[in-house]
């Protein structure tokens, strides 16, 4: 296979490499036997992998059934006063509605939505005042059914309203949630097709449903989604496989010491990368290698290291000698700027329309699947992330844990070239902190020459906490928690969300501690000084 560097990639010395990977993969006929559900591309043993390949024929199967879709959601809305919609979930079951609502605000005549995935008693009491009870309508989301975290919400949320007619879910069949819904007499129960892991379900009911919900054009997403598949498809040309491509791109970036693949998007469309970080990270961090996602960070004036692999977002690839000079502040600018100073580049079409963003899933599903076929991981699983919900529990049990304090120098002066610092910071995401810790994760890049991540827990224990505890070895974890200013009972418990938060926070850090990763928890004082 030869990748059309004019359409897809100015990868550079990285080239050679990727497209012997496009090779290989094309050689092994990946994409065939991936649209022909095949789980031996990965593995011979079946298990999570034959049960997790239905994001692909979901795509036609929801259009097919979009018309029934979209009357039992506006059904939610009829007998009602819907001013707002809640989603509460937690990874797969939260992020996709988070792109939409950040991506395309609200629509007239459609409720706003907000999504709730985080245990902090500021996230809570915001939103609580952001969706009164008694003009929400409240969905909470969950594949399993029995994740912490939503179940808690949603306890909140019923002793707030109490009205079943403000109440749905979206689960898989058979979950205990569907059972608690249909006890107390939600409006309604949306059961999901099964055979669709969390991070891969955005174009199932798990992402439709808000969608439809928030009024956006649900056809134009499932439409670019089809054209997707018809570009990565067995029928496609695997020169121009927008999917191979990115594949072949970033396989090759671990395979040559540049996994971390920094994603740069349109601020328009910038929340996607919070999608992709799940999708990459808890798909490909694990068996001691992977990509190391890195999205929402400001690109530097400076130089990188040879560690990284630049994916930028755009529409098409452009003639990068012909970008005009009032350009260059651009996206396609930017790339241009790292193709001269020799930094690999690859495209990734994506820009903010639901045609656009359809089309985007669908791609880096397919690049994701892709690229654990090439690495030898198994990107349907997720075998670390239930370590640090079994550390929680044992914090639980134990009542709390005293967490010491981590000298932060200490802890950064541990960093190499090469590695990852992974900021872990257990506080609402919307914080106006949440604006200071971005800077202090520039300033800390600058200064030690490594790629920086910022997450918000307990959101990224479902994203990339399995990157974190599975993935390389080059990473330091530096963990902030705060004590919570308030506490907000949840119902049916002898805690509060902020006990279990500091609970979750301090056994996300013994699971990483556990398996000797270079992790501590600092003062937010101190990384804030920084």
């Amino acid at each position: 296979m030869t990748i059309s560097p004019d359409a897809l990639a100015t990868l550079g010395q990285l080239a050679e490499a990727a497209d012997a990977v496009g090779a290989d993969l094309v050689g092994r006929d990946a994409v065939r036997r991936t649209f022909a559900g095949d789980h031996t591309l990965w593995r011979e043993d079946p298990t999570e992998l034959a049960d997790r390949l239905g994001w692909i024929p979901v795509v036609d199967e929801v259009r097919a059934a979009l018309p029934d879709l979209r009357d039992r959601c506006a059904g939610l809305c009829s007998q009602v006063t819907v001013e707002h919609v809640l989603v509460m979930g937690m990874g797969g079951s939260s992020l996709f509605p988070e792109v939409l609502a950040q991506t395309f605000g609200g629509h007239e005549g459609h409720p706003t939505l907000h999504v709730l995935d985080s245990t902090d008693p500021a996230a809570i009491a915001r939103v609580a005042a952001a969706c009164p009870p008694e003009c929400t309508l409240h969905l909470a989301s969950s594949k399993s059914g029995s994740t912490i975290e939503t179940r808690s919400h949603l306890e909140w949320a019923w002793e707030r309203s109490g009205d079943p007619a403000r109440f749905a879910v979206v689960t898989d069949p058979g979950s205990e949630l569907g059972d608690l819904a249909r006890e107390r007499g939600f409006a309604e129960v949306f059961e999901n097709r099964p055979d669709i892991g969390g991070r891969y379900s955005a174009l199932s009911l798990f992402g439709l449903v808000p969608a439809l919900l928030a009024g956006v054009d649900v056809e134009a997403l499932l439409a670019g989604a089809g054209e997707a598949l018809a570009d990565c498809g067995p029928d496609a040309d695997p020169a121009t496989n927008p999917a191979l491509a990115l594949a072949a791109a970033m396989a090759a970036g671990v395979e040559g010491g540049r996994d971390k693949a920094t994603f740069v998007l349109d601020h328009a469309v910038d929340t996607f990368g919070l999608w992709l970080e799940q999708l990459i990270a808890e798909s490909l961090g694990k068996d001691g290698t992977g990509v190391v996602p890195i999205v929402g960070e400001p690109l530097g004036a400076g130089e990188y290291g040879h560690d990284r692999l630049f994916v930028v977002g755009c529409e098409a690839a452009a003639a990068l000698d012909e970008v005009p000079e009032d350009a260059r502040g651009s996206v396609v600018g930017t790339a241009a700027q790292l193709v001269d100073v020799g930094q690999p580049v690859v495209w990734f079409p994506v820009l903010a329309d639901a045609r656009s963003l359809g089309h985007a899933v669908v791609v880096a599903e397919l690049a994701t699947a892709w690229v654990g076929a090439a690495l030898g991981v198994q990107p349907f699983d997720q075998p670390d992330v239930a370590a640090a919900k079994a550390a929680t529990n044992e914090v639980l049990a134990e009542g709390g844990a005293e967490v010491p304090e981590t000298d932060l120098d200490d802890l950064l002066g541990q960093l190499h070239p090469g590695d990852h610092l992974a900021l872990q910071a257990f506080l609402d995401p919307e914080s106006p902190v949440a604006a200071e810790l971005q800077a202090v994760r520039v300033r800390l890049r600058d200064e030690h020459g490594v790629a920086v991540s910022l997450g918000f827990g307990p959101r990224f224990l479902h994203s990339t906490g399995q990157l974190h505890k599975g993935g390389p070895r080059s990473i330091v974890c530096v963990q902030v928690s705060p004590p919570d200013q308030a506490e907000i009972p949840i119902p049916g418990r002898d805690f509060g969300f902020g006990h279990l938060k500091q609970a979750q926070a301090a056994g996300d850090l013994r699971a990483l501690q556990d398996r000797g990763i270079r992790a501590g928890r600092v003062s937010l004082d101190a990384l804030l000084a920084r």
